[in-house]
């Protein structure tokens, strides 16, 4: 091998490899852009929805099938306003009908794509523009419209393309009738922007009494922003009008960005019995494409220039998209926090309630003064600490009442504490919910401001495993504490329930009379506690209980606020917005040659 075919080898085997990764960076885009969630009713977030779903569009249609085949015919789409006379002006170009042009408005209802035969193979395949299903047209001779092979489909259906062979269009670039931009019917409008998406370059055709429209320049600066190659068809100028309408259409392309853009301009002239311009009118825009098609290097650049553009202006939208993304987790945090607030509060207030003595109001402060008796432990106190340990051994020989009327009133009392304080949180939550557009949305028609129906049930549950737990500590301590092994045999649910009332009565909360009793009561408990297992064993044991009723508290609360936040879990991604900036920064960088 010759050094120079050395190094052309060398050459396109490292093109290969940049366009292989170009391909690679193209595909992850689509991956996420596929995969992009914005659920949230935020302002804009219907917008980027409808971006992210054309910028994925986009890249089927147009952008990875141009990486993929660098070399394929360029796709001219003629595109405008309704009735500017696009079809006129390609059967023009064609030298013959093809496409339908009349009077009824849209006349396009499928797009008419024209190619040389030798060019077949570029637009049969779903290279370009998948999503469109091909139908075979034909030329039945000159000067004949073009009719379908095979079956004709239903005209309404705008989700296919008519391909026709001619050999009047040069080879190298094709011709797109596409609809109208502005068309009256949504699928056409749709269709017509999604095909200018799909092409190498524009042919925008206007009129002289319709150019400044507002809809056709929006679809021009969007051209702009690509860096497409676009010629602008002013038709229909009436005689004496071409260079002052000409001038001022230049300088509004100049304005936006579109001063290279070519500008044909067609006279108003009658039409021919079958529809068709004087060929005059159209020649030098015949010339311009035949030129187009002769270079194969001008072609190339103008597919590079516009694949270029379209990557840059691509990386806009997946940076814009970025955007979206990172309102959408801050928005979905926020909800989040509104919930985790109104549960964390939720939380608070009951370990208040079950610290500060609240608890031993009504029914458990009766249940458990009949259990201990009202007189003889405080009397006991009275004389002296050192005689409480015979008096809690006479206590407990004397079999007192059962402790289970207090441990049922703990129960009963706990349980209308966690209840009651779920069921605020929620109408909480809820209503912070509400106030919020995209909290609202997520919501819809559903009521969640108060708890699941089997609530009640699971807390009761999780209090009688709370209240076993407590036991389970009692037997282990009593267990390694051999010589009180006879006052356990009397009193494992009677200790069991002495430990819960020391969890309860911090004496906060309380008033009056009730300070007294509930002080009173605390220092009953610890100091029985304190005579069967030692000092430092009470505060561990309460500890422990008190640790594991919270535990328990808070996965009933997580249950209860897991009905808000599956709502959101899709939102809080947390990195798709990071993701797509870099995505961004490396399309930029593509866009620019780098």
């Amino acid at each position: 091998m010759s050094p120079t075919n050395s190094g052309n080898a060398t050459d396109n085997g490292a093109g290969a490899r940049v366009q292989e990764a170009a391909v690679s960076l193209l595909e992850q885009v689509r991956g996420e852009l596929a995969s992009l969630q914005l659920p949230l009713e935020l302002p804009g977030a219907a917008d980027a929805r409808r971006t992210a779903a054309r910028a994925a569009g986009q890249l089927d249609d147009y952008i990875l099938p141009r990486y993929r085949s660098l070399d394929a015919p360029l796709l001219a789409v003629v595109g405008g306003s309704t009735g500017a006379g696009k079809s006129t002006l390609v059967n023009a170009l064609a030298g013959h009908p093809v496409t339908r042009a009349g009077a009824i408005r849209p006349t396009t209802r499928q797009p008419v794509l024209l190619h040389h035969p030798a060019d077949a193979a570029w637009f049969t395949s779903t290279r370009v523009l998948p999503t469109l299903a091909r139908i075979h047209g034909e030329l039945a001779g000159a000067g004949t419209p073009a009719t379908r092979a095979g079956a004709t489909p239903d005209p309404s259906a705008m989700q296919s393309l008519v391909l026709v062979a001619d050999q009047a269009v040069p080879e190298g670039v094709a011709l797109l009738d596409a609809p109208d931009v502005d068309s009256v019917a949504d699928g056409n409008r749709q269709l017509a922007s999604q095909l200018l998406a799909a092409a190498d370059l524009w042919l925008f055709v206007t009129t002289a009494n319709r150019y400044a429209d507002a809809v056709p320049w929006k679809l021009l600066v969007d051209a702009a922003s690509r860096d497409i190659l676009v010629a602008v068809v002013l038709d229909r100028v009436p005689p004496g009008a071409e260079d002052e309408v000409a001038a001022d259409l230049r300088a509004m392309l100049t304005r936006e960005g579109l001063a290279e853009s070519k500008l044909f301009v067609v006279p108003e002239t009658a039409l021919d019995p079958l529809g068709m311009l004087p060929p005059a009118g159209t020649a030098p825009m015949a010339a311009w494409l035949g030129d187009i098609a002769a270079d194969a290097a001008g072609r190339a650049e103008i597919a590079r220039r516009t694949l270029n553009g379209t990557v840059r202006s691509l990386s806009g939208k997946v940076s814009a998209l970025a955007e979206a993304a990172r309102d959408q987790d801050d928005a979905g945090r926020q909800l989040s926090d509104d919930v985790t607030a109104a549960f964390t509060d939720a939380q608070a207030r009951i370990s208040k309630a079950t610290s500060g003595g609240s608890l031993l109001r009504g029914e458990v402060l009766a249940r458990w003064q009949d259990f201990v008796g009202t007189g003889d432990f405080f009397r006991a106190l009275e004389n002296g600490i050192g005689r409480v340990r015979d008096r809690i051994g006479a206590f407990f020989r004397g079999q007192p009442p059962p402790a289970v009327k207090v441990e049922a009133a703990i129960g009963t009392g706990l349980r209308a504490v966690i209840v009651d304080q779920a069921s605020h949180a929620a109408e909480d939550a809820d209503q912070r919910w509400r106030a919020d557009p995209a909290g609202r949305a997520l919501l819809g028609t559903d009521d969640l401001s108060g708890t699941t129906p089997g609530f009640p049930a699971e807390v009761a549950a999780e209090i009688r495993a709370w209240q076993g737990d407590v036991l389970a500590m009692i037997r282990a301590e009593g267990a390694a504490k051999r010589s009180q092994a006879r006052w356990l045999s009397f009193g494992v649910n009677g200790l069991g329930v002495v430990l819960m009332i020391t969890v309860f009565s911090l004496t906060g909360g309380l008033t009056g009379a009730e300070i007294g009793i509930a002080g009173g009561t605390a220092v009953v408990g610890q100091k029985v506690l304190e005579a069967v297992f030692g000092e430092d064993a009470v505060r561990r044991l309460a500890h422990e209980a008190r640790q594991s009723l919270e535990t328990r508290c808070t996965a009933l609360l997580e249950h209860q606020q897991q009905r808000f936040l599956e709502r959101i879990g899709p939102v809080l991604d947390g990195t798709a917005a990071d993701r797509l900036e870099g995505l961004a920064v490396e399309l930029a960088k593509l866009g620019e040659g780098a």
